[in-house]
């Protein structure tokens, strides 16, 4: 839950008290100082800053939150679980900028990854369904509406409208 700055910081202050314990001859405590720069470095790949991003996100400061996202150089190393709102969240992003060609990769690859919970998987398929609609490729979100259908029982009321409102729109462009 670091910027990558704050990471940083902290982990120069691990080194200089591992140095410290290394002067003072206390291998255990530079032990633990290195244990602690290694939980650093490998919050920094599998973590990144997603919490942060999140954050800004859910209250809708989306510059700050691309901003955050953009800190993570390789999305792919993050942690499976971290993947999936990483590209959630990029997704909403270019979604807000209307860039709906970014905004449909994002989702595709969210869905691809577990999410918080099912209604977070299927409002990622039905923003791909809505995003083909606006682009009139009415067999592609037919495909993915399937996909959110089939989640049946487990979506909440209201998804399960947003669902039946796509699926009345896609009933007026069939072929």
């Amino acid at each position: 839950m670091f910027t990558n700055q704050a990471r940083i910081g902290v982990a120069v202050a691990f080194g200089l008290l591992m140095g410290f314990f290394i002067y003072q001859q206390t291998y255990q405590l530079a032990a633990i100082a290195l244990l602690f720069i290694g939980l650093l470095i490998w919050g920094y790949f599998k973590e990144g800053t997603i919490i942060l991003a999140a954050k800004q996100f859910h209250v809708k400061n989306y510059e700050k939150a691309e901003a955050l996202l953009l800190q993570i150089k390789r999305p792919e190393w993050l942690s499976k679980k971290r993947r999936g709102f990483y590209e959630f969240i990029m997704g909403g992003i270019s979604l807000h900028k209307q860039e709906y060609q970014a905004a449909e990769q994002h989702y595709e690859v969210a869905t691809q990854y577990p999410l918080r919970s099912v209604n977070d998987h299927v409002a990622a398929l039905v923003h791909i369904v809505n995003i083909n609609i606006r682009q009139g490729n009415y067999d592609k979100a037919r495909a993915y509406l399937q996909l959110a259908e089939d989640k049946g029982e487990q979506v909440n009321a209201k998804m399960k409208a947003v669902i039946d409102k796509l699926h009345k729109e896609l009933q007026l462009h069939k072929n």
